[in-house]
């Protein structure tokens, strides 16, 4: 797994139905097919190599909200990644300055996300891969 930071993303990831937005940052599948992915290793697609990617190599959609986004975000996006077949989503937002991550996994039957979780203090999941993150250690925003 990579760590990263929010970045402005004005990519796309095409699938057959045309063009899906671009999450805040994505989580490729370990590949040797895919440029930022080597074999076995996890590659993030927050940077600025790749600039479309398709929605099968994609384990995890993550949105940022803020203001200005936060319809988007929390409605339009969460429903075409699940329509595109990304397995997991996950929205981070503010409270008090800290993040707050809702994730959310796909029930395929029905390609449409269900809550699996929120956390406040730590992220801490084994699925789509390992990971556990102490979200108090992250420096509070100013808002």
């Amino acid at each position: 797994m990579c760590a990263s930071t929010r970045s402005t993303l004005s990519r796309r990831c095409r699938s057959r139905t045309g063009k899906l937005p671009g999450p805040d940052l994505g989580v490729q599948r370990p590949s040797s097919t895919l440029p930022l992915a080597s074999p076995g290793r996890w590659a993030c697609t927050a940077n600025r190599l790749s600039t479309t990617f398709q929605p099968k190599d994609v384990v995890l959609a993550i949105e940022v909200v803020s203001a200005d986004s936060e319809a988007r975000d929390r409605d339009t996006k969460p429903r075409k990644y699940a329509a595109a077949g990304i397995p997991h989503f996950w929205r981070v937002e503010s409270d008090g300055g800290l993040p707050v991550v809702y994730v959310f996994e796909l029930e395929p039957a029905t390609k449409a996300y269900i809550p699996t979780g929120i956390y406040r203090d730590q992220l801490k999941v084994g699925v789509p891969f390992t990971i556990d993150i102490d979200l108090t250690a992250i420096n509070p925003r100013r808002q």
